[in-house]
């Protein structure tokens, strides 16, 4: 029996769903034993998908099949309820579990007992990420897609608040929205194609008659829709900054990743059913992503710039990146999907550690204690700080010195400044754009792709001048403030997923070639179909082979 042939691919999904029930069984107030539990069960999960990324990594490199099917019931393709462990699912879950960590350790110093079932409600959420990056078919990407909703309909109005209700009312009416208009994209697909399996669909769809084509793309650009409201283009993205903004400071970091759930499907799927194989639906809807994005990118400039909270600054990076990501998918180009995969990593990991600098920034400003509808002694902020005068100036309290580093980290990252990831990223789909034949073999340059150089350009500027002039007004000026208590366990969160984007420059390489064998595979679908088509089904036990 080989690796794959363990159940190690359904762990991502079975660990937190134990995880989470077993903790419906204690009261809240047993605090000690459900962090424990749920940090030892996102702790074991990041070591799994490392694990199984690492894996990966080997078979790619041994040129060996990156795509490892699980047949849930060990019933045949396409019957069978599957699992598919491929480098882009792979890579998605590493980077989830990247963000739970951090998360689950920051809410534990004062957020995991603002209300009920905080841990249960967040490693749902867990699986419910995990199985839609894991699921081979829609059917089953609907009940993971609802799995994760519900979750994060807890998590948004965790901590009440009348900011954080109304926003979270508004989160939950839109995402039901989306939910029934996914349900009826898939019912259109299935009456045309009859299947939900993504592998066998991506067979169909070239075959299907042209009668019945225009059913189908209609069902896909329903499906679409739903899924564009989810990665937050515009104008679908109305509902994000509000909700993002007023989540309590763990949920926004661990949502910061959710918005990529829609750009992961768009991505998927869009290559899958309408590649260079899908006959007349060929591209289809690829426009809309290119153009879409373009209106998602400078609206979410435009947002940037204008805002004057921490919060909405950081709700509309969110918007930048999967504006920027929309394009990347919208070009078609393999060079550009790795470049595009790596600013995923980098954007995410950089607008999540923001989130949750966000909170201790503005701990020691009333207005947000207001918001966050807490007391300055959940804080702590009893104690008188020291003032330290020299004839020189005043000292800056450490506790600002970390946070300003902090906060400089964060502006670097998110505007893309050289060497670090978010520069490495945006070169990466530029030199794929320009370069479509590889380095050397240029590319004609026609006004989309300057657009899109302009757009990146541009958007890495806007991040500058609003951090900028932000972290004057909140570390320069000489207006006197109360330096906030921070404990060290809200500290250590941040500094680890700031390290994760020094260690995404440091190992650029080897990052950036498994990267561009995960979109080569994207692009060329045929290994992923044959992966899954002929998914073998597992001998009983006591049997053998003759």
């Amino acid at each position: 029996m080989n690796f794959w042939s363990d159940h190690l691919i359904v762990a991502p999904i079975v660990l937190p769903l134990m995880a989470a029930a077993f903790l419906l069984f204690f009261d809240d107030r047993r605090r000690v034993l459900k962090s424990t539990v749920s940090l030892l069960a996102a702790t074991g999960l990041l070591a799994i998908t490392v694990l199984l990324l690492f894996h990966l990594h080997m078979d790619a490199s041994a040129g060996e099949a990156t795509t490892h099917p699980y047949l849930v019931g060990n019933w045949p393709p396409p019957f069978a309820i599957v699992l598919v462990l491929d480098p882009l699912s792979g890579f998605m879950l590493a980077l989830t579990a990247s963000l739970a960590v951090p998360a689950l350790i920051f809410s534990l110093a004062r957020w995991h007992r603002a209300g009920p079932h905080f841990h249960s409600l967040f490693l749902l959420l867990l699986m419910g990420l995990n199985g839609a990056f894991l699921t081979g078919d829609l059917f089953n990407l609907f009940v993971f897609f609802e799995v994760m909703l519900a979750a994060s309909y807890g998590l948004v109005l965790y901590g009440s608040g009348q900011l954080r209700v109304r926003a979270g009312l508004h989160y939950i009416v839109v995402n039901l929205a989306a939910s029934l208009l996914f349900l009826i994209g898939v019912s259109l697909i299935y009456g045309v194609t009859g299947t939900l399996n993504m592998a066998h669909l991506a067979q169909r769809i070239a075959t299907t008659q042209p009668e019945d084509r225009l059913m189908l793309e209609a069902g896909a650009a329903i499906l679409g829709i739903a899924f564009l409201v989810k990665a937050g283009m515009w104008p679908l993205s109305f509902w994000l900054p509000p909700a993002y903004s007023a989540a309590a400071a763990p949920v926004a970091a661990i949502f910061a990743v959710m918005s990529k759930v829609g750009i992961y499907v768009l991505l998927r799927l869009s290559l899958l059913f309408f590649g260079d194989d899908a006959g007349s639906s060929a591209d289809f809807g690829r426009d809309v992503l290119l153009y879409g994005g373009m209106a998602t990118l400078t609206f979410g400039m435009i947002g940037v710039l204008a805002s004057q909270a921490l919060g909405r600054l950081a709700s509309f990076s969110v918007l930048v990146s999967s504006g920027t990501l929309l394009i990347a998918i919208g070009i078609g180009n393999a060079g550009v999907t790795t470049g595009a995969l790596f600013y995923l990593a980098s954007s995410t990991l950089a607008i999540s550690a923001f989130f949750l600098l966000i909170e201790l920034i503005e701990r020691g400003q009333d207005a947000t204690a207001n918001v966050l509808a807490v007391t300055m002694e959940a804080y702590g902020e009893g104690e008188e700080e020291e003032e330290e005068e020299e004839a020189g100036g005043v000292i800056m309290p450490g506790t600002l010195a970390v946070l300003g580093f902090g906060f400089a980290a964060c502006g670097m990252l998110l505007a893309g400044m050289p060497p670090l990831p978010g520069f490495l990223a945006k070169f990466a789909m530029l030199s794929g754009a320009l370069n479509p034949g590889g380095i050397g073999e240029g590319g004609e340059m026609t006004p989309v792709l300057w657009a899109f150089a302009a757009l990146l350009i541009l958007s890495g500027l806007a991040a500058l001048i609003a951090m900028t002039r932000t972290g004057i007004r909140t570390f320069w000026t000489p207006v006197e403030q109360t330096v906030p208590r921070v404990l060290l366990i809200e500290v250590v969160p941040v500094a680890l997923l700031l390290g994760l984007t020094l260690a995404l420059t440091v190992q650029a390489g080897p990052v950036m070639r498994f990267l561009n064998t995960t979109a080569q595979g994207l692009h060329s679908p045929a290994g992923y179909i044959e992966g899954v088509m002929q998914a073998p089904r597992t001998e009983p036990w006591g049997t053998s082979k003759p």
